[in-house]
């Protein structure tokens, strides 16, 4: 560190600290006027086939994973830097109907089927990112915590029993609420020494008890509404209770080393019963909107006002979760901007590769392209973007969620490390529903999987044959036959 004069006084100068670091990047995003000045014919520049758009967002991830004491301020100035390019050079881009639509605003939120842009996307993220933020809290303070370790085993097999019991969870809550109840317990059983690669399987277990069910994470439930069977995405458990096992023996044995369980609960435990009211009541009005009205933030608040007039509300809470929540917003908006408008043939290959892609790439735009594109196996594609995620801290709202309580996880280089075995967990987890169930592409609404004889386009077979199936297609459960017309 460098060390200036500045009248009559030493000063320390660290380039990668405090405000340089948002002159360092805003410096950077120059670096690509040369490309913006050589566009033309109203195409946005690129350099070879990339898109600037990307390269801009891959500067900022990588911005957020050097500097991860100043994550909030580089996902801002990412996105800033990437809204001033679309508006500039891209004559394809319109603001008001990326974010709101081309329909009236009242006419969608009367109508959910109206629905439009990323508005709605975005203001229920944040509603539930700080709602839940005020659930986790008043959960820790009903006494609950401090009671479980009485039923927890005081071994190792304690802290792998609570990943059981948050992946349980998650399959009917969001997982946001399941890893913020769970990470509230690992606080007080643990003694607030939590191990990173715990903190990393408390985030996994949420995302992997989320894949299999339709009510369990926005991207099958997005599923659901697009028409997909809640069956033909239920067994994306056999990867993720896979999945499951591995990494939850090791990280189980990695908190056990840095800090036991407690062994009994504290004396004179008092459970709160009008917190668990209000906490139950948030998880059933969050259940209920989100299938009555595609806005499970709405019944969680509306819990929440409800509660306030019958005991204290920990709003304070939501000042605490706000930056974290926002940096998340900022990287969700920052990636539907992104000019993703098509992906590679549906395959098993696609989805193993998309589940790398979320970890960094949010996966709600990415499973929109999916349901678009259709001849998906929506089981394997809901475990891939579900459960990759896990794989870096800001890859899910979970993880934002969860890290907001933990600020020491927002490290990417720590949480690679320490939680290598996310990433292990995810690649055996994958093959083995592949191995097991094969590709066995399904049905939306809209889109049929009739003319798909294999995985690569639904118009490639002739009419009126029926097509051999692929030995790729097959799991060693049996065979999965796909006809056509």
């Amino acid at each position: 560190m460098k060390q200036l004069r500045h009248k009559d006084r030493l000063v320390n100068f660290n380039p990668f600290s405090g405000k340089y670091i948002y002159i360092i990047l805003i410096l950077l995003s120059f670096l690509f006027i040369p490309m913006f000045v050589l566009a033309g014919n109203g195409v946005p520049p690129s350099i070879g086939k990339i898109r600037v758009e990307f390269i801009l967002f891959a500067l900022t991830l990588i911005g957020v994973a050097v500097f991860h004491d100043k994550t909030f301020y580089v996902a801002i100035i990412g996105l800033s830097v990437i809204l001033i390019f679309k508006f500039i050079f891209d004559p394809a881009f319109h603001a008001g109907e990326h974010f709101f639509g081309s329909t009236n605003l009242i006419t969608q939120v009367i109508h959910k089927d109206m629905r439009q842009g990323e508005w709605g996307i975005l203001l229920n993220l944040l509603g539930l990112l700080l709602g839940f933020a005020i659930l986790a809290k008043l959960f820790e303070e009903s006494g609950v915590p401090d009671y479980l370790p009485k039923w927890l085993p005081n071994d190792w097999k304690g802290p792998f029993v609570l990943l059981i019991f948050i992946f349980i969870l998650s399959s009917f809550l969001d997982n946001i609420a399941a890893a913020l109840i769970g990470g509230t317990i690992a606080l007080v059983v643990f003694n607030k020494k939590v191990h990173m690669g715990y903190i990393a399987a408390i985030v996994a277990a949420s995302n992997a008890g989320g894949s299999g069910s339709v009510v369990g994470d926005t991207t099958t439930t997005m599923m659901w509404i697009d028409g997909v069977s809640p069956f033909n995405v239920l067994h994306a458990y056999i990867a993720a209770g896979s999945a499951l096992l591995i990494f939850s023996w090791y990280a189980s044995k990695q908190q056990d080393k840095y800090h036991p369980i407690k062994k009994d609960p504290q004396p004179g435990i008092k459970i709160r019963y009008g917190n668990l009211i209000v906490v139950f009541a948030m998880l059933v009005g969050a259940i209920l909107s989100n299938i009555y009205y595609d806005m499970p933030a709405l019944g969680v608040w509306v819990a929440i006002l409800i509660g306030s007039l019958f005991l204290k509300t920990p709003w304070k809470e939501v000042s605490s979760s706000l930056k974290g929540s926002i940096f998340l917003l900022c990287l969700v908006t920052s990636a539907s901007l992104m000019p993703v408008n098509d992906l590679p043939p549906a395959s098993w290959m696609t989805a193993f590769i998309l589940g790398f892609v979320s970890a960094v790439f949010d996966n709600i735009p990415l499973t929109k392209l999916c349901l678009e594109q259709g001849c998906y196996d929506w089981g394997m594609l809901a475990y891939s973007v579900g459960f990759g995620g896990s794989m870096i801290w800001f890859g899910s709202s979970a993880g934002v969620a969860l890290c907001n309580r933990f600020p020491e996880a927002r490290h990417v280089g720590l949480w690679l490390r320490k939680g290598w075995h996310i990433l292990l967990a995810y690649i055996v987890g994958f093959f083995v529903l592949y191995l097991i169930n094969g590709w066995v592409p399904a049905d939306t609404r809209d889109i049929k999987v009739k003319d798909c004889p294999c995985i690569d386009c639904p118009d490639q077979s002739p009419k009126g044959k029926t097509s051999a199936i692929l030995p790729t297609d097959r799991g060693i459960m049996g065979i999965h036959p796909v006809s056509v017309k």
